[in-house]
């Protein structure tokens, strides 16, 4: 794990449904056991951008304005209606672990 992100803190934004269905469709995309590390990624590219946007007042060219959505779509993703239940849970738990607070 990279590091956990504090929810609320000035420079993370909020997480929408919309930012949720990227990462998880990004993660899918690869296997399971690294899942972990691109997660860790996402995150960082997401913060950076939303660090840039917030300076520069426009998005970055790569990971986009800061938000996961956006930061996930640098990333190859599959198309979410084939993701597997079990496969979407597992996303959605890799993320979570990454923010700090408890389930």
């Amino acid at each position: 794990m990279v590091r956990a992100l504090k929810i609320g803190s000035p420079l993370v934004r909020k997480v929408y449904h919309s930012d949720l269905v990227a990462v998880v469709a990004t993660l899918a995309s690869v296997p399971p056991a690294e899942r972990d590390r691109l997660c860790g990624l996402l995150l960082c590219d997401a913060d950076w951008a939303d660090r840039y946007t917030r300076r520069l007042g426009k998005a970055h060219p790569k990971w986009g304005n800061g938000t996961l959505r956006a930061a996930a779509r640098a990333y190859k993703q599959v198309n979410v209606p084939t993701i597997q239940l079990a496969d979407c849970r597992d996303c959605l738990k890799v993320l979570t672990t990454h923010f700090d607070f408890p389930l």
